[in-house]
């Protein structure tokens, strides 16, 4: 692994953890030739997921995809890189048992707002204003009241 410091190749691995879920090792590097430490994630490599797209068009599954509009939701609100990392694997789980190789955008996007409701509201209604395109501030009102179990 390059080192972001120095881009040495030389490093060795200090700390190695297997995420709860088991789907991920987080490990801890020192550079050889600076010093510096950092950090790397590893996954494994889903193939073959297609998502089917609202307008028909077909496109590779993208895990950093979906990290990155969940961190576009997330955004200034009190979830982690590895809370946000866990909600993509919980989704990617979810998806993975429903379907076999080809996932509807809708049932990503039902699967992200289920888990972002249960973590943070803010990040959830920010992420419904998107993916169900809100037209107006009544579409932001009538979500937040299936929040508080008003509707």
């Amino acid at each position: 692994m390059r080192c972001p410091k120095c881009t040495s190749i030389d490093d060795k691995v200090i700390d190695s953890r297997i995420s709860r879920e088991g789907t991920t090792i987080r490990r801890r590097r020192e550079c050889l030739e600076c010093g510096h430490r950092f950090t790397t994630t590893e996954t494994f490599v889903r193939e073959g997921i297609v998502v089917l797209k609202r307008d028909g068009r077909r496109e590779d599954f993208e895990r950093d995809k979906l990290i990155r509009a969940i961190r576009v939701a997330s955004h200034k609100r009190p979830i982690d890189a590895e809370q946000i990392s866990m909600l993509a694997e919980d989704v990617i789980d979810v998806l993975e048992t429903q379907y076999d190789s080809e996932i509807p955008s809708s049932a990503i996007g039902d699967a992200v707002m289920q888990h972002l409701r249960k973590i943070d509201q803010v990040a959830y209604v920010r992420f419904a204003s998107v993916y169900k395109e809100f037209r107006d501030v009544s579409e932001f009102m009538q979500e937040i009241k299936t929040l508080d179990g008003k509707s």
